[in-house]
């Protein structure tokens, strides 16, 4: 059974988030990406929650901006430090009655969620014994991709258009006809791992009506896009080793049909991650949370337990 409650944070956002397991029990938190809210992890709240697969207390909240959490009007308050600020709170608030208060048993991660969780495990490592990341690049090899890439600043040209002003409203056009494509272009409503069926669109529906800013204002703060003539993006940035460093065990979950972000994202990514193992999924794609659900918890679970 999901459990939704509103988590306020002691700097004043509230996180709406859903829930599973008993508190008091080690636990897993979970970061969704764009265009997704916190129902995607249901059946992994689920799966882990059951003492068979660890009886772990599992949370997932929908990140700042998504569905009903805080939603600030202001770009800046998209940007990497605020962000970070939210989910460091939040652990230290859903740990507090865990057997390692401060600590979750792994920080479990996809798409943005998974940019978030790179950063939070590379500024306070302490927050987590482990790491799980779901076809989310760690920044330091996108931003060589973005900046060196034809292949991935191709890819990634949907970044500078959600940057826009007017990307909100424009996606809210028609019934949210140019979001749907981000799911349909990957066999999402056809194929042997179709997973778009009408009841999860209505799922999506409720939660974009509730807004699109907040989600498009996390490509408008971040400066890691494809340049432009106008936007050097990824170009000017530069990111230190020692800031990008990721010291905790981390496991990579790899859809290698992600047609958004390439596989050439894994290489070189053993540099800034020591302790890393990488699994590589034929025949998932970016929505491996959706179209794999079971092998995606088979991989953590052994993970976790490893």
């Amino acid at each position: 059974m999901i459990d939704t409650f509103q988590q306020t944070l002691p700097h004043g956002i509230t996180l709406s988030c859903r829930a599973a397991g008993e508190r008091g029990r080690p636990v897993l938190l979970f970061l969704h990406g764009f265009p997704e809210a916190a129902f995607v992890w249901d059946a992994l709240l689920a799966h882990f929650a059951r003492p068979e697969n660890g009886g772990y207390r599992c949370v997932a909240p929908n990140l700042r901006g998504y569905e009903q959490s805080s939603a600030p009007t202001e770009v800046a308050a998209y940007r990497a430090k605020p962000l970070v600020q939210d989910l460091t709170a939040l652990i230290d608030v859903i740990t507090q009655d865990s057997p390692t208060p401060g600590q979750l048993a792994c920080l479990i991660a996809h798409d943005w969620g998974g940019a978030l969780a790179w950063s939070v495990a590379a500024q306070r490592p302490s927050a987590m014994r482990r790491l799980g990341i779901v076809n989310a690049p760690h920044p330091a090899t996108f931003q060589r991709e973005l900046a060196n890439s034809p292949t991935q600043q191709a890819s990634s040209a949907y970044m500078n258009f959600l940057a826009r002003p007017d990307a909100p409203a424009l996606l809210a056009e028609n019934d949210f006809a140019r979001l749907w494509p981000f799911f349909t272009n990957m066999a999402a409503d056809s194929g042997p791992m179709a997973w778009l069926d009408d009841a999860t669109r209505d799922r999506y529906r409720d939660v974009w009506r509730q807004g699109l800013h907040g989600p498009c204002a996390y490509y408008a703060a971040s400066p890691l896009r494809p340049p432009t003539a106008n936007d050097p993006g990824a170009v000017a940035v530069q990111l230190p080793r020692e800031r990008v460093t990721v010291k905790v065990p981390t496991l990579v979950v790899w859809g290698l049909g992600d047609t958004a972000l390439p596989e050439a994202l894994l290489d070189g990514l053993d540099g800034f991650v020591p302790d890393l193992r990488i699994e590589r999924v034929p025949g998932a794609t970016h929505w491996i949370v959706h179209e794999q659900p079971q092998q995606l918890a088979a991989l953590m679970g052994a993970f976790l337990s490893a």
